[in-house]
């Protein structure tokens, strides 16, 4: 009998842990599934709602690694399934959204940029795989797939938010396709936020502040997010000019 009851917990758990392996591999299901869905809204010309897709998959990208980190139940399996996920989602989707709305008049410098760009992003996630295990966690070594996705989006989401037409901004459209490409595979530092602890307690003006983004997101969604996006891109160079300086300032080590 004790045998019996013992077997039935071992089965009862075996079941459970193959559900909380689920999880996460669900969320990214999710995230290809919106990074698929803004694809098809980008064909039937429904940019703004493609635009947000492609933010709603990157909100997704960032839950399952957290949830799989939560729950314990990372695997080979799941980190290959979600860089698939992301060259959908952060490569394919944003270059064809921006292709569609804009960079299709353009002919060949059109669908070159786009072909930067999805270049870009699969170059970016083959070196964050590759370079996993060594890398600084704190930083990221070009801009990472999913920001850069959110920059060309934001662009098409504001763009179409106050009614610009696609023949007039092309050529900003085709700038920031080729510039979201090129830094993703930089060696530009970007910071990861990887480092920030959820579960320590936080300055008051840190809460105060995350109050008036979400309010500023209330009110403008487009700008404020392609705002903090492009503020995003920029800080790498930022960074990684400070961290230029700060190597020729420091005297080298006495032998």
């Amino acid at each position: 009998m004790v045998d019996f009851d013992k077997q039935r917990m071992l089965a009862k758990n075996r079941v459970r842990r193959r559900g909380i392996y689920l999880l996460p591999n669900l969320l990214t299901t999710a995230a290809l599934f919106a990074g698929f869905y803004a694809i098809v809204q980008s064909m039937n010309q429904r940019f703004d709602a493609a635009a947000i897709a492609i933010y709603v998959a990157m909100v997704l990208d960032g839950l399952d690694g957290r949830v799989a980190r939560l729950t314990r139940t990372q695997s080979a399996f799941g980190a290959e399934y979600d860089s698939l996920a992301d060259m959908v989602s952060f490569g394919a989707a944003p270059a064809l959204v921006i292709y569609e709305w804009s960079l299709r008049g353009m002919g060949k410098l059109g669908w070159i940029a786009a072909f930067v760009y999805v270049a870009g992003a699969a170059l970016r996630l083959a070196r964050f795989n590759t370079m996993l295990e060594v890398a600084d966690k704190r930083w990221f070594q070009g801009m990472p797939s999913p920001s850069a996705a959110a920059l060309v989006a934001g662009f098409v989401f504001i763009a179409v938010d106050y009614g610009i037409a696609p023949e007039d901004a092309k050529w900003w459209a085709w700038g920031v396709t080729l510039f979201a490409g090129l830094v993703m595979v930089s060696n530009l530092k970007y910071y990861s936020f990887k480092a920030i602890n959820l579960k320590k307690s936080v300055p008051f003006v840190a809460v105060l502040l995350s109050v008036v983004f979400l309010a500023l997101l209330s009110y403008q969604p487009a700008v404020v997010l392609f705002g903090a996006f492009v503020a995003y891109a920029l800080s790498g160079f930022v960074v990684s000019g400070w961290m230029m300086l700060r190597r020729r300032r420091t005297p080298p080590a006495a032998s």
